[in-house]
């Protein structure tokens, strides 16, 4: 054993003592009574485990993630609001965008623009996107090393919404530089 490993030990045996003492100091002459309440507190920490275990499980049917399957294919579930949702990483940083095979581009909302060290208050709005909510202003940016599953893009060219939008859209700027096909409710990606 390490002497870090022996050290947290003894501090864990140290912190058992002193509870020990406590529970005997406090229980005096009511053992019973001691006993039940560290049965109860034994079953919340049984009850608790038994969530996060449980939570875990669930997790990937509530918000199911992509996965990299068979020869590189990359596979989405559709989650619950009828959408595909891909994760890709930017530069390291992971970004969640909405697949949209109607939308050209790839536009980034200003919170993902701010998280990969982009600030929208520095860009020029020049372009004009036209969305289903109408007419947003946009400003071009490119991007660095983009990441999907095992494959890489340098250098993509990108957009920037000056309005509201909570997700940011994967458009057919990079989409079409895969084969897509949509079936029992899992878009499969593939080169």
């Amino acid at each position: 054993m390490s002497e870090d490993l022996i050290a947290r030990l003894a501090y864990l045996g140290l912190l058992l003592i002193a509870l020990g003492a406590w529970v005997l100091v406090e229980y005096r002459g009511r053992l019973g009574a001691a006993l039940r309440a560290g049965m109860a507190w034994a079953l919340i920490f049984v009850a608790l485990l038994a969530g996060y275990g449980l939570w875990q499980d669930v997790r990937q049917e509530l918000a199911p993630a992509q996965a990299v399957v068979q020869d590189g294919q990359i596979e989405v579930p559709r989650a619950r609001d009828g959408h595909f949702y891909l994760t890709l990483e930017i530069d390291g940083t992971p970004v969640r965008f909405l697949a949209d095979t109607g939308a050209t581009s790839v536009v980034l909302s200003q919170a993902d623009a701010r998280r990969l060290g982009i600030e929208p208050e520095t860009l020029a709005f020049h372009g004009e996107a036209i969305t289903a909510n109408g007419p947003v202003r946009t400003a071009r940016v490119r991007l660095g090393q983009v990441t999907l599953g095992p494959f890489t893009e340098p250098g993509l060219r990108a957009w920037v919404n000056e309005g509201p939008m909570e997700t940011s859209l994967l458009g057919m700027d990079f989409l079409r530089r895969f084969r897509i096909a949509i079936a029992d409710d899992r878009m499969l990606l593939s080169r």
